[in-house]
């Protein structure tokens, strides 16, 4: 019969001891706040990023499918 906790403690012993720093999360307000146009320039950015690659693979689907057949 197979010993699984034996297992899991050897595989989860290097994770213990790395140590993780603690995050400096704070409830007040931010310092310096972001402008409306800055937070629009950051939104489209990302959106930008993710959605024009994913675009251009679908505009050049037809293609990539020609040039697999062999």
């Amino acid at each position: 019969m197979l010993r699984l906790p034996p297992i899991t403690q050897l595989l989860q012993a290097p994770l213990r001891c790395w140590a993780v720093p603690k995050a400096h999360i704070s409830a007040k307000p931010a310092r310096t706040p972001t402008s409306p146009m800055e937070q629009a320039v950051g939104i489209s950015t990302m959106f930008v990023s993710f959605l024009v690659p994913a675009g251009w693979v679908l505009s050049h689907l037809e293609s990539y499918k020609k040039s697999s057949v062999a």
